[in-house]
């Protein structure tokens, strides 16, 4: 843990910096632009962090596939997910070393989230701070192709918001090229770009509470709809449900975007979109406290709420703000604390990072 706590100490640092010397900008969905360099350099440890890393979730199994399974273009076009088949025969005729794969995925992947945070978060420093301490960033270096596939779709936010549907579904088919649960966002477009609060948003929560009640009737249905899937394997997936405490975490942040979505409105052009895809987030968390598998849905999700809880500390009056703003410090500190320390017992190595040095 002890490189994970120095990223994030050196991560929040850089965008701190990014932010304090940022300019303001007249057009936009953001009114200031972080300083380049200190966002470059933000992006940069976050990258060198999660590329050089040989273990964490399924990383092993990542690069022991790698050595044992060289690829040919034959195997890459019975690949479900052809681009990332495509991706490791490339590196594969580079180098036998499956580093560069880790390294590559966690560049592009970084650096898009990274980019497209530098687009729209309000405290950059607060969205980088967030994305590690959330869990985000971890999960980041466990399901690495769904989170590449995430990436990719996040860096498309802005034909979401603007409302160019074409090149936004160009973005989902590339990025269900490495994975094909990118496909979800599909009809996902057509709903979130309509007014937050609203009937909509009733009914999401309203399902999502009648799929946990009635939820061994519900995964009967699905788990028969997908039994000829890549995903039919799930049904035997018997790791128990989330914990009640992410349903907290996603559910708090929207509440309070609830009592402030007039002034919400008012100072982030597209903020329903992101607080939209917030509340499909919580919906499908709910759901996962009856089975953890559903939880990697939010995947695609999560990186929005990161933004939107940028902007929260603008909801509320300004002799307050920086009593809220270390308020989410403290918050998502002891809940990085207790998640990654006290349950799941992180323990970061690499090849190449190593403390003490």
């Amino acid at each position: 843990m002890t490189i994970l706590w120095a990223s994030l100490v050196s991560v929040t640092f850089f965008g701190f910096v990014a932010r304090y010397f940022s300019v303001p900008v007249i057009h936009g969905h953001n009114p200031i632009q972080p300083n380049k360099l200190a966002a470059a350099l933000a992006a940069i440890t976050l990258v060198l962090v999660s590329g050089l890393r040989n273990n964490i979730g399924d990383t092993f199994l990542y690069m022991h596939g790698y050595r044992v399974n060289p690829l040919d273009w034959e195997q890459v076009f019975q690949e479900k997910d052809i681009a990332f088949g495509i991706l490791q025969l490339l590196l594969q005729r580079m180098t036998s070393d499956p580093q560069i794969m880790i390294f590559v995925t966690g560049l592009v992947t970084n650096i898009l989230i990274v980019i497209a945070m530098y687009r729209y978060a309000r405290l950059f420093e607060v969205a980088l701070y967030v994305y590690i301490t959330s869990g985000a960033f971890i999960v980041s270096m466990n399901g690495l192709r769904q989170y590449l596939a995430a990436a990719i779709i996040f860096i498309g936010t802005k034909y979401l918001l603007q409302g160019k549907w074409r090149p936004y579904m160009c973005v989902v088919l590339a990025a269900s090229l490495f994975h094909q649960s990118a496909l979800i966002m599909v009809p996902i477009y057509f709903v979130v770009r309509q007014k937050a609060w609203t009937k909509l948003t009733m009914f999401l929560i309203a399902m999502a509470l009648v799929i946990v009640l009635g939820y061994n009737y519900f995964s009967e249905m699905l788990f028969s709809a997908i039994a000829d899937t890549q995903y039919g394997q799930y049904e035997a997936f018997q790791e128990g449900g989330a914990n009640i405490l992410r349903v907290v975490i996603q559910l708090i942040p929207l509440i309070i975007a609830f009592f402030g979505r007039e002034k919400l409105r008012a100072i982030f052009p597209g903020g329903d979109v992101f607080v939209n895809l917030s509340i499909i987030a919580s919906v499908l968390m709910i759901i996962a406290t009856q089975n953890w598998i559903f939880a990697r849905l939010t995947i695609y999700f999560a990186l929005y709420q990161v933004v939107l809880i940028s902007w929260l500390t603008k909801l509320f009056r300004k002799k307050d703000e920086r009593v809220v703003y270390i308020g989410i410090a403290l918050f998502y500190f002891m809940y990085f604390f207790y998640e990654n320390v006290m349950i799941l017992d992180i323990r970061y190595t690499s090849d190449y990072i190593k403390w003490p040095f």
